[in-house]
């Protein structure tokens, strides 16, 4: 391959990329696929036979897995598209459904219809958390679990303008607490390859931002900021890739939930649940 064909393809962008949607069909996304699927494989066994909410379901790649054990996946997002996907992907399994609805409406109308409410990778978008959370605990039967995860800031490498804001452990702890009985937090760790991707990812990340050295970028428009972020993200894992091919040939088997560190948790992951409901009541 010339020169000027592997700059071509480094900075080519995938259909339905957005920076922060994923590109699942790109190999230079591997690594980011696998750790938001890994999520969905470790829990598998703890949705088996429940009826499970995803919130923010997206194109439907977790809820198709959970359905592999679960009795029953509702899948929503307010995201028409992407639910539209999600049917599509998921047609002919029988225990699926998809809607499009937010959670805050489907905590009104269907309060407490659902074991295990699942929310992955959505919280650090959010301003102000507390009314989707509590949404999610309406949503659960009494002695339900919500599963959530986000990243670990701790182990962020660069910045995300996606993310409004990014939690530790404690904090993510006390955010959840008012609206839970008991809260478990714990995290996602990775095999040595994980932390070899994130270190030569956060290495490339930090050589861009060295061209920015008085933060030029934090006085552009929003969308100027988005657009740009999401052709270097292609860049970062386009240099990484070509650094070494193997360190983004991660799978969700490089990934497991740890309940103390080291090794430094890539994301948090908690286990808020409800009082059981109390005998005769």
């Amino acid at each position: 391959m010339t020169d000027s064909a592997k700059t071509e393809e480094r900075w080519s962008v995938p259909e339905g990329y957005t920076g922060e949607r994923l590109a699942a069909e790109d190999a230079r996304f591997a690594p980011d696929m696998a750790r938001h699927l890994a999520a969905y494989h470790l829990i598998g066994p703890l949705v088996a036979g429940k009826k499970v909410l995803e919130a923010g379901c997206g194109e439907g790649y977790g809820a198709g897995l959970m359905a592999r054990h679960a009795a029953q996946v509702v899948g929503v997002d307010y995201n028409e598209v992407a639910v539209g996907f999600a049917r599509e992907r998921n047609a002919g399994t029988e225990n699926i459904e998809f809607r499009r609805i937010d959670l805050l409406e489907l905590a009104r109308s269907n309060p407490g219809e659902f074991d295990v409410v699942t929310n992955f990778q959505v919280l650090e978008h959010l301003d102000d958390p507390r009314p989707f959370i509590e949404a999610a605990a309406a949503c659960l039967r009494p002695g339900g679990t919500l599963i959530l995860t986000t990243p670990n800031r701790l182990a962020s490498v660069s910045e995300n303008p996606y993310h409004v804001h990014e939690y530790v452990a404690d904090e993510l702890a006390s955010t959840l607490s008012p609206f839970f009985d008991t809260v478990d937090v714990k995290g996602i760790a990775g095999t040595d390859r994980v932390y070899a991707f994130e270190k030569a990812r956060g290495a490339q990340a930090q050589k861009i931002l060295r061209l920015d050295p008085l933060g030029i970028r934090n006085l552009l428009p929003e969308a100027v900021v988005k657009f740009v972020f999401a052709r270097l993200a292609l860049l970062v894992r386009s240099r990484v890739q070509a650094q070494d091919g193997d360190l983004v040939d991660l799978t969700p088997a490089d990934f497991s939930i740890a309940d103390s560190e080291p090794p430094q948790w890539i994301d948090l992951v908690a286990f808020a649940r409800r009082a059981p409901e109390a005998p005769g009541s």
